[in-house]
């Protein structure tokens, strides 16, 4: 049988653990999400440089200002939708590691919970008698702190969620209206 001070001490050491573990987890996700990003962008200027070769070349061959004018048409179409798939991926990257924070954070959360249920649990078992109301609201707190997360947990979700549409949506509408301005201009 532990006494309190003990079974603090345990606590509180688990509980550092678990955040350091927790902390290094998140760490680790954040790196990963800045190696993707900088490999995004990487490939990116990769493709910027052969394609900006590319249209140079197209642009110096250009017998006539129509023929350029059409040329210079022509790229903004293609540009336009390459910025949209960059800001649409760097978009998910984004979505992806704070997915992956929720869900460690979620996951930490429940544990260190469920530890400090445990350990209330084993207190009120030695406590004295008369503390039953003060246990009772202990337990009440943790709950009422669990269910507070949750709903910010769902809200933060939604919110994400309702983001990714709207840029999905702005995305959309973009195309829609850069697409027939891309092909006036090639045709004049």
């Amino acid at each position: 049988m532990f006494t309190i001070p003990e079974q603090f001490s345990a606590a509180s050491k688990a509980n550092f653990e678990a955040q350091l573990s927790l902390l290094t987890a998140l760490t680790n996700k954040a790196f990963e999400g800045v190696e993707k990003v900088v490999d995004l962008n990487l490939n990116l200027a990769k493709a910027s440089l052969e394609e900006s070769n590319a249209a140079a070349k197209q642009f110096l061959a250009a017998k006539d200002a129509q023929e350029w004018l059409s040329l210079a048409a022509a790229q903004a179409q293609p540009n336009a939708e390459k910025a949209l798939a960059y800001g649409r991926h760097l978009a998910g990257i984004a979505s992806g590691v704070q997915a992956e924070f929720t869900k460690a954070a979620e996951a930490q959360i429940s544990e260190t919970s469920r530890k400090v249920l445990e350990l209330i649990e084993e207190i009120s078992k030695n406590a004295p008698a008369g503390s039953e109301n003060a246990v009772a609201m202990l337990k009440t707190a943790i709950g009422n702190a669990n269910a507070g997360y949750e709903q910010l947990t769902k809200t933060t979700k939604q919110a994400v969620e309702t983001l990714e549409a709207n840029l999905n949506n702005a995305v959309g509408q973009f195309t829609q209206t850069a697409a027939p301005k891309a092909a006036r201009a090639a045709k004049k």
